[in-house]
């Protein structure tokens, strides 16, 4: 058997195993799912006419079109998070030293992780994305290429936050930990340009928002679904992935292949 057919057969191995715990154990799942869904309910219903007022005049329908992106984007940063419960267990519990021991390809362990969690982001944003359809957002200007590149720009997100939060997994001693260390993914998108445009924050704040990986994402997603002006962000959500991707794959690989204490 070749290296690559090694390779292939064990991770998708490990993906199946990821998957059955996923369907085995749905409470983290839905726990991390009800949070984007709660917040895109209180916006809209609450704070909606409010704060489509101070942006500009407009009704409760335009603040549904303007947040909708940025919720997406949480939905992913949220559910990454299970991932970095599920991998802290695995190396507290010690199935990750028993696997280092099998004779299987040592890639295929995270690779499994990788693959289930970005298509359990790809599921969660369906479902958020349903809610928000179900309340009146709509992407009427969108163009089914646009569309495609939306859907491509989420699932690089969360290629890229998953491997970070595998690699945060990793290194925490135990899941209250890894959940600790990983609230960063929720709590960034909550000071970027998800519910509030960058002009209208204070100016001591606005490099914050600005300079951070969620905000050209959650503009580039913006304008794909909503026709507006996309500019420069396109190329920095793109570049932000690559080097988040990058850098949690040889993070991840590095304690992967530390020998044990």
């Amino acid at each position: 058997m070749s290296s690559l057919t090694l390779a292939l057969r064990d991770s998708s191995t490990m993906l199946r195993r990821n998957l059955l715990h996923a369907r085995r154990y749905p409470s983290l799942t839905l726990n991390l799912l009800l949070t984007p869904i709660v917040l895109l309910l209180l916006f809209v219903y609450i704070f909606g006419d409010v704060m489509s007022a101070g942006m500009g005049g407009g009704d409760r329908s335009d603040y549904i079109a303007y947040i909708v992106p940025g919720i997406l984007m949480m939905t992913i940063g949220g559910t990454v998070v299970g991932t970095a419960v599920s991998v802290s267990n695995d190396m507290s519990e010690g199935i990750i030293a028993r696997f280092r021991t099998m004779a299987i390809h040592r890639g295929s362990v995270l690779v499994g992780h990788v693959i289930g969690s970005v298509l359990q982001s790809v599921a969660s944003v369906v479902l958020v994305g349903a809610v928000a359809v179900a309340i009146g957002f709509r992407s009427t200007n969108a163009t089914p290429l646009e569309w495609l590149a939306a859907f491509g720009l989420m699932a690089l997100v969360a290629l890229a936050l998953t491997w970070i939060a595998v690699g945060m997994g990793m290194v925490s001693p135990n899941a209250e930990a890894a959940s600790n260390n990983a609230l960063p993914l929720i709590v960034l998108p909550l000071i970027s340009s998800a519910f509030v445009p960058i002009d209208a924050m204070p100016g001591w704040f606005r490099p914050i928002a600005e300079y951070q990986p969620f905000t050209p994402a959650i503009e580039t997603l913006r304008g794909l679904l909503l026709g507006t002006e996309i500019g420069h962000n396109g190329w920095l959500a793109v570049g932000w992935c690559l080097a988040l991707s990058a850098l949690g794959y040889f993070w991840s690989k590095a304690v992967f292949d530390r020998d044990p204490k």
